[in-house]
Order: structure tokens, then C-alpha cells, then sequence
């Protein structure tokens, strides 16, 4: 049975693109068939695969939803890129912003992406969907899309600040267009338990949402080693599997599995 992930958060710089290379790129290692699509305009996803030129693919995100929008056929593997560590990709690109303004007179516009990943589910496992740093019609047509939400947070106050905002369109979503959305836990991200601050907002993160929403055990901590492994076009599990990020995210692609029972 396929899982349909978002990774989404309406900060930016919370390791969204990150956390989506690597436990795709994580559960492939595991033996899953794994799909990232690039729902972002910044199209960060698909640079972090060593598609360092988005804007200039042919076939990405935004010409398939154009495609489902003008009633055209498509395949569903019609731009789908295969990585070289055993993930496929649907990129994205700048398109997704004119996109967006497009999207506001179509009929049933929170369905559109919905229509193109049910094609898509009987060929792989999981399905990650990385979103844009904000709350419009691709983030929603993604959470219609999917059956979890991974939410990344800094251990920041700022971004930890903004998850009521995002954890109540999610409840919006779920109560009138998709029932069975669910949020798979929240994940901090870019943590470094030297300092107090850190642990005070990790710890105020569980006191505030504990109850109601599940925190991963695993935490992500900060390491430059993160932004190395991207700017090479490859996960931190090739580039530096040891280092501490890399064993986060073998913890964390453990921890997602573990849903699976």
C-alpha cells in the first residue's frame, strides 16, 4: 500500500528539502520503491538532486497539473527523472508560481495534483512531496494529495511560533477534503544541544503539541556536512553516512517504517 508523505511547513529554512531527500534516499536503502515531487517554485528539491538548472527542464510539476487542468492525456511516468541512488523525482520549477495564480478559476482546484498522484500510487511505496514555504493552492492540492504530513521545525521560536497557523489549515484540509489526512509527527530539525535555547524550545515543542500530535524520538541536529551533501547533487547517506545528520536519518527513516506495521 503506498503512503503519500508532505514534508511541509510555511517557514522556510526549516530542512523541509533536506529531510525529503534523505529519508526518500533513506527508505530506497530500505528496499522501498520511493517517488519525491518538487512542489516548491524554488524547485530546491530538485537542485538538491544535482538538477542544478530547474527552470530549464522540460517536463516537471507544473505542466503536468497544466495537463490535468486542460483535460489532456498524460503518462504517469511522463517527466519522472531517476536519480542515481535508486529515487525517482517529478522536479519542479518557477512555473508552479504562475501556476498558483493560475489555479484560482479553476473548477475543483484543490483536486488537481490529487488526480495526477492516484495514477502514481500503484507504482511505488512511499511518495514524498516537498512543499513551498507557504500555505497557498499547491501546498493545499498536496495535503488533498496525501495521506501523512511530516512537519520539519527549527528549534527556533520563530518557527515553532508559526505551527498553529499550519496545524490548523491542516485540521481545515482534513475536515472538508481529505478525511484520512493524519499528521505522522512533528520533527526538529537543525538542533544543537550545546545550548540551552535549543533544548528549551525542543522541550517546549512537547509541552505545547505532545498531547496531540507525535514528536519524533529522532532529532536532526545541525551540521554544515547537510549543505555539502546537496550543493554535490547526493544524499548525506552517500556523502557522509557517519556523520551524526546521516545517522539521524537512518533513525528517522526507521522510525517512518515503523508506521508501516
Amino acid at each position: 500500500m503506498c503512503r503519500v508523505i508532505v514534508i511541509c511547513n510555511q517557514k522556510g529554512g526549516v530542512a523541509k528539502t533536506t529531510s525529503t531527500v534523505n529519508l526518500g534516499i533513506g527508505l530506497v536503502k530500505e528496499g522501498r520503491k520511493v517517488l519525491l515531487i518538487d512542489a516548491d517554485p524554488q524547485g530546491s528539491l530538485t537542485a538538491s538532486l544535482g538538477y542544478v538548472e530547474p527552470d530549464e527542464l522540460k517536463t516537471t510539476l507544473a505542466t503536468i497539473m497544466m495537463a490535468v487542468i486542460n483535460e489532456e492525456e498524460i503518462q504517469p511516468t511522463d517527466g519522472i527523472l531517476h536519480h542515481k541512488e535508486g529515487v525517482d523525482l517529478l522536479p519542479g520549477n518557477i512555473e508552479l508560481s504562475a501556476l498558483e495564480v493560475i489555479m484560482g478559476n479553476v473548477m475543483s482546484r484543490e483536486l488537481i495534483m490529487k488526480e495526477y498522484v492516484e495514477q502514481l500510487r500503484e507504482r511505488y511505496d512511499y511518495i514524498l512531496i516537498d512543499c513551498m514555504p507557504s500555505l497557498g493552492m499547491i501546498t493545499i492540492n498536496a495535503l488533498v494529495s496525501a495521506d501523512l504530513v511530516l512537519i520539519p521545525v527549527q528549534a527556533a521560536y520563530l518557527p515553532v511560533k508559526g505551527l498553529q497557523q499550519l496545524i490548523k489549515t491542516i485540521s481545515m484540509v482534513k475536515r472538508r477534503l481529505n478525511r484520512k489526512l493524519q499528521i505522522q509527527g512533528i520533527l526538529l530539525t537543525m538542533v544543537d544541544f550545546r545550548t540551552n535555547y535549543a533544548k528549551d524550545i525542543a522541550s517546549r515543542v512537547h509541552e505545547t503539541y505532545g498531547a496531540e500530535i507525535e514528536i519524533f524520538h529522532t532529532v536532526i541536529p545541525f551540521s554544515v556536512k547537510a549543505a555539502e551533501a546537496s550543493a554535490e547533487g547526493i544524499s548525506i547517506l552517500t556523502y557522509c553516512p557517519g556523520n551524526k545528520v546521516g545517522i539521524a536519518y537512518k533513525n528517522l527513516t526507521q522510525e517512518v517504517l515503523s508506521y508501516e506495521n
